[in-house]
């Protein structure tokens, strides 16, 4: 069942470092939400906030409220792992286990979390597999590396991976920015399947993809150097694309700036 996100007077420091400031959003269930704008605005710094994998990196932490269905991500008594079971992450890079076979690497998550029978284990990895859109592809060669697939599956293995643990919500960095344009379509196609059961964030600077694949559409952008980034509006991705509210969005979507 995915959920809903809601973000409220969210900061995000490295060290002294405040990265950025005051984001306040609400994230639909069972959607796609885009977040654009120029390089170091700080998308990528946020959609980390939001499964408290920024906190992984020395010196770095978070103030605000980040509620997943009305519950406290950064509650005093949640466990940062559990929080990232429960909103999985596919990187810009395909990232595949390099020494596990195609099986392992689906499978990687599941064994963390206890020991399941190897039937109950082959049904959860086909399911996987078949729900990011390569069991065909690789049904014949479970056994093999997963480090030997092309960029595009190792991209749609990473995902068969982190949807493998159940997750209710999936961030996904800039998920297409290594592919080719015919992966980087097989991948659009499926996050529009995806989407029927995972509440899906993506960061991407290719804009054409955010007006393709997304319900929301979330502009960040600098207010000048070495200041934190901001959300300057977000709105739906039709009426971000033809009618921002703000110019600064319009010129950053007509290549004004950026």
């Amino acid at each position: 069942m995915s959920k809903q996100i809601q973000v409220s007077g969210l900061d995000a420091y490295y060290g002294a470092h405040k990265a950025i400031e005051d984001v306040s959003m609400t994230i639909e269930p069972r959607s796609i939400t885009a977040f654009i704008g120029p390089s170091g605005c700080g998308k990528s710094t946020f959609l980390r906030t939001l499964n408290r994998m920024h906190e992984v990196i020395p010196g770095a932490r978070v103030e605000g409220k980040v509620l997943l269905d009305g519950d406290d991500l950064y509650g005093a008594s949640v466990e940062p792992v559990s929080v990232r079971r429960m909103i999985g992450m596919v990187f810009q890079r395909p990232n595949p286990f390099p020494t596990m076979s195609i099986y392992d690497n689906v499978a990687a998550g599941l064994r963390l979390n206890g020991r399941l029978p190897k039937s109950q284990l082959d049904g959860i990895v086909e399911e996987s597999l078949k729900g990011a859109n390569l069991w065909n592809e690789v049904k014949d060669r479970l056994t093999k590396p997963g480090a030997g697939l092309s960029g595009g599956q190792q991209q749609r293995l990473c995902i068969a991976r982190a949807i493998a643990v159940k997750p209710q919500v999936l961030l996904m960095d800039e998920p297409c920015s290594a592919l080719d344009p015919i992966s980087t379509l097989a991948i659009e196609d499926l996050m529009a399947k995806l989407k029927d059961e995972f509440t899906i964030v993506i960061v991407t600077h290719n804009m054409q993809q955010a007006a393709r694949v997304s319900d929301r559409t979330a502009f960040f952008n600098l207010a000048g150097q070495g200041q934190p980034g901001k959300v300057v509006e977000m709105d739906e991705t039709s009426r971000m694309f033809t009618n921002p509210s703000q110019k600064a969005t319009e010129d950053y979507i007509t290549g004004r700036f950026g």
